[in-house]
């Protein structure tokens, strides 16, 4: 009887001890993230969090389509493999009618009055004055990405408006090698992004006030002919090449996202707000396009209290100063008016003041199938392969087909 019971006794001791050592095993958390610069910033702050929290952290770098994807298919599950998932603002209005996310408001978060407004206006739905479903990780707005070496050889300073741009890349390009002018011209996202800050800057959208497609009105006609003349003055590359020839000289400007490039204070590479105007006579136009890419939490998390904690550690203050070295750009206003950031990356105080000004791509969850098709007829016409006419038209028909 007593070897029973010490049997038992032991059985039991191990089953607790067994049960003690499984609780202490590190929770894995996994974040879904926007591959490239994102991934190597959130891998350089996560230890602090681990350590303190008694988790591990995976981060999956995806590309754009497939993350989109995995995030919509991994929605439909009952237990969610992402406790983290990284978004491009415009998809917004799509996972939240979808529901895909957890109501940060309705957890308990408050709203914290350091972010850009612009760019916390970005995560709630309905847009800007909704519950918070999503917080600002990288605060993007494009800007012009300019080389102050290659506009000091044409006696040019940085343009204020798009009909100086064109002047300067006509002075620049072909003498000694040098490209005027790189436009981001590959269809779908990549040109709808570098054409909508000139159609903006012209008085155009693509939509108006009542929802109306515009593409097709005088304004985008004059916005388009002066894109085409940019690029016969210049070249059409793709993301790494408009970067890697700029910032050598190669190239005179071009409009690029301020996470592709981080300015030091010794490089002749830099950022201007993106001209906002025609010609000098002309109104000023907001013409900054803000694409922050935005965290939010699954519903479907297996571990929601700890994932809302691990968003607001790598979106605090103290997690983006700590992250500039490594290629991050804030969301927050005393990050980017922080005295020694400030002095170490000059272009900070042109990015606050482009974030606050700054305009949304239309909130509507058909903005995918809109920008693909828009995209299309943009990419036919600076080919040739329709007139700037025939392409708007058919680019207006397309919209219209996908808002009915």
């Amino acid at each position: 009887m007593k070897k029973a019971l010490s049997l038992l006794l032991a059985l039991v001791m191990v089953g607790a001890l067994a049960s003690s050592a499984l609780a202490e095993q590190p929770a894995k958390l996994v974040i879904a993230a926007r591959g490239g610069s994102h991934v190597d910033v959130i891998n350089a702050v996560k230890a602090q969090f681990e350590q303190e929290n008694n988790c591990a952290i995976e981060v999956l770098g995806l590309e754009n389509p497939d993350l989109k994807q995995k995030i919509a298919l991994d929605s439909r599950n009952s237990a969610g493999a992402y406790d983290i998932v990284m978004l491009d603002d415009p998809w917004m209005p799509e996972v939240t009618e979808a529901g895909m996310l957890l109501n940060l408001t309705q957890q308990g978060y408050t709203d914290d009055p350091d972010f850009v407004p612009t760019s916390l206006a970005l995560g709630k739905a309905p847009y800007g004055t909704g519950d918070t479903f999503a917080l600002p990780f990288s605060g993007n707005v494009t800007l012009l990405f300019y080389n102050a070496d290659v506009l000091a050889s044409a006696n040019a300073e940085v343009p204020d408006s798009w009909q100086g741009a064109l002047d300067i890349a006509k002075a620049v390009n072909g003498k000694d090698g040098k490209v005027g002018y790189v436009i981001r011209g590959q269809q779908g996202n990549p040109i709808v992004g570098d054409f909508m800050p000139v159609l903006w800057a012209f008085g155009g959208d693509v939509f108006d006030a009542d929802w109306n497609v515009t593409v097709d009105s005088q304004e985008a006609r004059d916005a388009l002919n002066l894109y085409i003349q940019l690029l016969e003055n210049g070249a059409n590359y793709e993301k790494n090449d408009i970067v890697s020839s700029v910032a050598d000289g190669k190239a005179a400007m071009s409009l690029g996202w301020p996470s592709w490039y981080i300015s030091g204070k010794a490089s002749t590479a830099g950022y201007a707000k993106i001209p906002g105007k025609v010609n000098a006579d002309s109104p000023e136009n907001p013409a900054g396009m803000i694409g922050n890419w935005l965290m939010g939490v699954p519903k479907n998390t297996q571990h929601p209290e700890l994932a809302v904690k691990l968003l607001t550690f790598l979106t605090s203050a103290e997690t983006q100063r700590a992250a500039a070295p490594s290629g991050a750009v804030p969301t927050r206003t005393s990050v980017f008016t922080d005295e020694a950031l400030s002095q170490e990356y000059p272009f900070y105080a042109t990015l606050l003041a482009a974030t606050e000004a700054s305009r949304e791509r239309p909130r509507t969850p058909l903005w995918g199938d809109i920008e693909n098709v828009f995209g299309i007829e943009l990419s036919n016409a600076i080919s040739g392969i329709k007139s700037v006419d025939d392409a708007l038209m058919d680019a207006k028909a397309a919209i219209e087909d996908i808002v009915k």
